[in-house]
């Protein structure tokens, strides 16, 4: 962080230490970047890599444009295969590969959640904030924060929806359920006493108009319609059972997974060369002297927020220190 900073670009930290550009422009960062790059003259030369250049074990170089370029080390800091547009279309796996490194399976890692859900194409645009999200394996807890997210038209997106992704191991339709707590302040009693406070208030109008206050606009009709009580029924008429599924609903709103969206919509790619085949102290290859790894190419990943990048410094940074 005091890098960037002495560079010219300030920091903010958000909740769950993420750590943002003040701009919240991604572009500072690079351009800060390109311009140390050139303060310090190091030759920049854009051509896309073809091959290693490994001798006797050792590797020495690269071809590129036809064209070898030798050195006394090499770095591969490719990316993954997330956001092609960047660069990032997975030649730094092939590269590992040709020199014997086995690569993990890959798939898309902080990535919005396709859902079957009717309602999440009606709730499209609907952003909720200082929630709780929960994901559920089946019927264990694998994932509980709070924080933004966004219904969209095939599913869910936003920043606790990217987080929670990362922990879905073996994607299966119908076995991961996200839940949503939409009232995180109030506990179930406190959230039923308000409910009660609304409806007395609205005794004699339909159900779908006496819950105004308590939901954003666009989730009522949906809610109430998974709730299981008639829009035009009179709140005077809804029974103290009824009343609490609702609220029940409230803290417990159910969306079903089907899938990840594709991968170069995911923010960063799970899986890469095994960290098994990489000195941990140096970034060097186990397999080949000279042959260094760091960032997204390696088969480590972390939360949406400035982990990934922190992840791609230190690694880079630690094989620095040693090419």
């Amino acid at each position: 962080m005091n890098f960037f900073e002495e560079l010219g670009v300030p920091l903010k930290t958000e909740r769950g230490n993420r750590v943002f550009p003040v701009s919240d422009n991604a572009g500072d960062i690079v351009d800060s970047l390109d311009s140390e790059l050139r303060r310090l003259g190091v030759k920049i030369i854009r051509k896309r890599v073809e091959s290693l250049i490994i001798e006797d074990g050792i590797c020495c170089g690269v071809t590129a444009g036809g064209r070898e370029y030798r050195s006394g080390s090499v770095l591969v800091a490719c990316g993954g295969k997330s956001y092609p547009n960047t660069g990032s279309t997975g030649d730094g796996y092939k590269l590992a590969e040709s020199a014997g490194h086995t690569i993990t399976e890959l798939k898309p890692s902080l990535v919005p959640l396709t859902s079957d859900d009717r309602f999440c194409n009606e709730l499209m645009g609907l952003s909720l904030r200082n929630v709780i999200l929960k994901l559920y394996d089946g019927g264990k807890l694998i994932y509980s924060e709070m924080g933004e997210m966004l219904f969209t038209h095939f599913g869910v997106s936003g920043p606790l929806v990217l987080s929670a992704s990362s922990h879905i191991r073996n994607m299966q339709k119908s076995r991961y359920k996200l839940v949503i707590d939409m009232k995180p302040a109030l506990s179930p009693e406190q959230l039923d006493s308000r409910i009660q406070r609304d409806f007395s208030e609205n005794l004699n109008r339909d159900f779908i108009n006496g819950i105004r206050k308590l939901l954003p606009a666009k989730m009522i009709p949906v809610i109430v319609r998974l709730s299981g009580i008639s829009p035009e029924r009179k709140i005077n008429s809804i029974t103290r059972e009824e009343r609490r599924r609702f609220g029940s609903l409230i803290k417990e709103f159910p969306v079903s997974i089907s899938g990840f969206r594709p991968v170069d919509e995911a923010i960063i790619t799970s899986g890469g060369v095994s960290v098994k085949e990489i000195n941990p102290k140096t970034m060097e290859s186990k397999l080949c002297s000279g042959l260094f790894f760091a960032g997204e190419v390696i088969d480590v990943d972390g939360y949406t927020g400035g982990f990934n990048l922190q992840i791609a410094f230190s690694t880079a940074y630690s094989a620095a220190l040693n090419l």
